[in-house]
């Protein structure tokens, strides 16, 4: 559903959600994602340039979220990097709908809508801490139990 692309920046952006304090560079991201260090560069770049992260250069360099995971929806991560496309054009060939779409073109364009719904009302703080019971793709900070 979503692409290769899409996914790594989901990963990356929670993760560094989960993160406080300083940066984190692309190796230390990459590891903890397990995404290939040399294509996230690329995809950090692109989410530091839609102002979704922010990149500190020298010594204690690396990224940080722009903003607050609680106002950033996975819609925006996913556009920044490789946005969900709709079909332009009508999947059975028909040439002209005008404003009355086929039916399967008019399904399609209202599945498009509402996952684009769903990703925009999804916030990355939702994302950030996993389901205890599933495994997480990427390495999150370690949740300690308090025993009474």
């Amino acid at each position: 559903m979503i692409s290769q692309t899409a996914e790594y920046a989901l990963r990356a952006v929670v993760y560094l959600a989960s993160q406080t304090g300083s940066p984190r560079t692309v190796a230390h991201i990459a590891e903890a994602t397990h995404a290939p260090e040399r294509y996230l560069a690329k995809i950090m770049l692109g989410l530091s340039r839609a102002g979704l992260v922010k990149s500190k250069r020298g010594l204690d360099g690396g990224f940080m979220l722009a903003g607050k995971p609680e106002e950033l929806s996975i819609l925006a991560i996913i556009g920044a990097v490789d946005p969900i496309r709709k079909f332009a054009e009508c999947p059975l060939g028909i040439e002209s709908h005008g404003r009355k779409l086929c039916p399967l073109h008019s399904r399609l364009n209202e599945a498009a809508e509402m996952i684009e719904k769903a990703f925009d009302d999804t916030k990355v703080a939702e994302l950030a801490t996993p389901p205890r019971a599933a495994k997480a793709l990427c390495k999150f900070p370690a949740i300690t139990a308090h025993t009474p």
